[in-house]
């Protein structure tokens, strides 16, 4: 039997229940127990952090273009069908929908309630096939049929339409500021619905418009404030916008919708972070657990360990027993850890039982989503974290007089 089998041997042979050693066990299990709660506590709380984060991401993708090329000095450009052809070479683009965005005042007509409004302009039948807007809409009008737009009709988001007190089928007015001396221009509009949305683009105190419509209205006939443009895989959207660049020449650009939201993802990776190292204190609690239980094994076997030095075993052999034995029940509770771990997310996904309101989360249920590299990160860490709990024991040992610890043990 080899070096190695010895100890690792007689390390297993030290976990096991024994009559005067009932405390021991009972630390052993708390060491283990604590390892199995933090590493349970961390993979399920990284998985609902995981599908909170990718159903949000879809919200955004969903309802949201992954570039937009714009003016960087925000002016309206007449060549856009040629720079739309220059856009759709490029093979990972799917799709490209001209649009104009302004800001203006909104006032509803019975309420006299005034209040701020990002009125977009778009080709709504074409772009509603990608955007799915038809999903969004709460209320609509008799004479909306979902496919487009009507002349003088407007798309309400449902906060700024309580903000005015406005509902479908009533009369709203577009005021749009030139300059500070001069009266605003002020147009009559007709809501045609009311539509919710949850993504940080088109925000619940956006308007929709025809795009001929707001051609007419800002008078820029033939011409776009810009370009969403649709890719075939969203993750490789940056480096599509950086291909897209380098074909547009100034004072055009092209910005990703990681680079429009870089703050908001940035927010979100941040707290995952957070509570990664606020759910790893409990593991580091269950290495202490560890330290203890093997300092406390090792007064317990103090004579067994000066009868092994007596009997030719080396410090570093008796050391290596019980870094062994810290070895053992890390790797039990780390497992066991992600067993359960995973065993109730998986509950928690495939099974409704925490409801959520959806008006406020978007969703009605618990997301929740696997990342392999998350349950392999919190393997590792807690894998290292118990190897070096079991460090400083086995050193402890290692110090231990072999007469002293026959004759007091």
């Amino acid at each position: 039997m080899s070096a190695l089998s010895i100890e690792f041997f007689i390390a297993v042979r030290y976990l096991r229940v024994s009559k005067k050693g009932f405390f021991s066990l009972l630390t052993t299990l708390i060491a283990i127990g604590g390892t199995t709660l933090g590493v349970a506590a961390l993979v399920i709380t990284l998985a609902v952090m995981s599908g909170f984060q990718s159903s949000i991401r879809n919200n955004i993708l969903g309802k949201q273009p992954h570039i937009v090329v714009a003016r960087t000095d925000n002016k309206s450009f007449k060549d856009y069908l040629s720079i739309e052809d220059t856009i759709k070479t490029n093979k990972s683009v799917v799709s490209v929908f001209p649009f104009i965005e302004k800001q203006g005042i909104v006032r509803g007509k019975e309420s006299n309630i005034s209040t701020g409004i990002i009125i977009k302009a778009v080709d709504y039948e074409n772009e509603s096939n990608t955007l799915n807007f038809s999903k969004q809409i709460k209320v609509s009008s008799m004479n909306f049929d979902g496919k487009k737009i009507g002349n003088k009709s407007i798309i309400l988001g449902n906060e700024i339409a309580k903000c005015i007190h406005a509902s479908v089928g009533d009369e709203v007015v577009l005021m749009f500021p030139e300059n500070f001396s001069s009266m605003p221009k002020m147009y009559l509009f007709n809501v045609s619905a009311v539509m919710q949305s949850g993504s940080p683009g088109f925000s619940s105190f956006s308007g929709l418009i025809d795009l001929h419509e707001g051609q007419r209205l800002f008078s820029i006939p033939n011409a776009v404030t810009g370009l969403d443009i649709h890719t075939k895989n969203f993750d490789r959207a940056s480096a599509t916008a950086s291909q897209l660049q380098s074909v547009l020449s100034y004072p055009y650009i092209a910005r990703a919708w990681t680079d429009m939201y870089k703050n908001f993802l940035s927010a979100l990776k941040l707290e995952k972070i957070m509570m990664f190292l606020i759910l790893g204190l409990i593991i580091l609690v269950a290495a202490f657990n560890i330290i203890s239980n093997l300092l406390l094994l090792s007064i317990q076997k103090s004579k067994e360990i000066g009868i092994m030095s007596a009997m030719g075993f080396s410090k570093t052999s008796i050391s290596k027993i019980f870094f062994y034995e810290g070895l053992i029940i890390g790797s039990i509770g780390t497992i066991l850890g992600i067993i359960s771990g995973l065993a109730i997310s998986l509950v928690l996904k495939y099974f409704d039982i925490f409801k959520l309101p959806k008006g406020v989360y978007n969703v009605d249920k618990l997301p929740v989503a696997i990342v392999p590299s998350d349950v392999l990160m919190i393997a590792a860490s807690a894998f290292v974290i118990t190897v070096i709990a079991g460090i400083y024991p086995a050193y402890q040992v290692s110090k231990l007089d072999p007469i002293e610890a026959i004759r007091y043990g």
